[in-house]
């Protein structure tokens, strides 16, 4: 998704913000251009990280137009999905697959289903899919979809080049990074020529590209991109932006992964400051960001600061995104490792025996997140001298495996 650069964002929200109560007072609050108002203002609040806003928005819109327009109505079918990428941005995938699964079969019925406001939601769809761990559910749509979009756009219509980058991401969350590769390095090539190289989605392009490459161990692959990539963004959408901010996580990572620690912790630091104040300390941003600290606290000899973070974290998770979001799984693995480093076997395996069979329902036996936490209760499981029970989960690894 494109975002107007953060100063532009501001100054929209300055300005919307009198205007709404300005035609509220002179036009009414059920009038057009008053809904219209409102609806620009949710966007601008979405595109500065402020979901929480735009989701307080948009639920008030979509009621009065329901109320005003009817069900059915365009206009009314058009905010039920911007209100569903709002919660999806929020971390609520249930909320926002629950608006879309049915929205797809109105916009077919209503729309036809080679429409492009239908063939957007079911990208829209899959990408929530994706975002709740879904990720068969989501390349069954994105496979056929990108066909699909290049017969009715066009090969190089934004939408369609969009969703050959979405596809590269379901693949690479499935743990097939050469896939993605495969896909993200002739796209970030055309986006560069037909948008330009300062284009936010050809930016965000170079990001994936480089994730992708750090997935497959490519680190230096990874580096050689992100390192320009931060002082582009910085440039380009500013120090704030959401972009931004994200492309500073992702160079973080990638020193983590390198060994180099200490580099990762000093962007982490400050970065989990400026999320919690420019998103707010729920976002999930703000709440990952939390989680890679700790792991980089954990890399740097620290655990008792992984502990102190990850605790909590759990708990937040659980109530913020639910018990079973794959964030949430996640973090639990890690605390779990946590807890075996700092010589708590029994704390560990009491967390990895229920996480091992959750992931394997919400993301399939053979996932690389769960391969790594079978990994690791075979671990607890020796060192609590459960050798049997070891044994029967297969062949592992002799170290923890943290998932980020």
């Amino acid at each position: 998704m494109t975002r107007p650069d953060a100063g532009r964002t501001a100054d929209a929200i300055a300005a919307l913000e009198p205007l709404l109560a300005d035609r509220e007072r002179t036009l009414g609050a059920e009038h057009p251009t008053t809904l219209l108002t409102r609806n620009n203002l949710a966007k601008a609040y979405q595109a500065a990280g402020r979901t929480a806003d735009a989701i307080g928005v948009l639920e008030s819109l979509l009621s009065d137009l329901e109320r005003v327009h009817g069900s059915e109505h365009p206009n009314t079918l058009f905010t039920r999905g911007n209100l569903a990428n709002a919660y999806q941005a929020a971390g609520r995938t249930d909320d926002a697959i629950a608006i879309l699964e049915p929205l797809v079969a109105e916009r077919e019925r209503s729309l036809g289903a080679e429409h492009p406001a239908t063939l957007a939601t079911r990208g829209n769809l899959a990408n929530a899919y994706q975002a709740a761990g879904r990720t068969d559910d989501a390349l069954a749509i994105f496979e056929p979809l990108l066909s699909d979009l290049a017969r009715v756009l066009g090969a190089e219509h934004p939408d369609t080049l969009a969703s050959r980058g979405n596809l590269a991401s379901a693949y690479q969350a499935a743990g097939r990074a050469q896939d993605a590769i495969a896909i993200h390095e002739p796209l970030l090539a055309d986006l560069e020529r037909t948008l330009g190289p300062d284009h936010p989605n050809t930016l965000a392009t170079r990001g994936n590209l480089a994730n992708a490459y750090q997935a497959a161990g490519r680190a230096d692959d990874a580096l050689a991109i992100f390192e320009p990539l931060l002082s582009d963004l910085e440039r380009v959408l500013g120090a704030e932006h959401p972009d931004t901010l994200a492309s500073r996580g992702s160079l973080a990572n990638v020193y983590q992964a390198a060994g180099r620690a200490q580099d990762a912790l000093a962007i982490y630091e400050p970065l989990l400051a400026d999320r919690e104040r420019v998103l707010g300390p729920e976002h999930p941003s703000t709440l990952s960001t939390r989680s890679n600290l700790a792991n980089a606290y954990q890399d740097s000899g620290r655990p008792a600061d992984a502990v102190a973070i990850l605790e909590p974290l759990v708990a937040d998770l659980e109530r913020v995104l639910g018990p079973k979001h794959p964030n949430t799984l996640r973090t639990r693995n890690n605390l779990a490792i946590v807890y075996q480093d700092a010589d708590r076997p029994q704390d560990a395996a009491a967390i990895l025996e229920p996480l091992v069979a959750e992931l394997e329902r919400v993301l399939g036996a053979e996932h690389p997140d769960t391969v790594g936490a079978r990994n690791n209760l075979a671990n607890a499981y020796r060192a609590v001298g459960r050798t049997e029970d070891a044994d029967r989960l297969g062949d592992v690894g002799d170290g923890n495996t943290f998932i980020v």
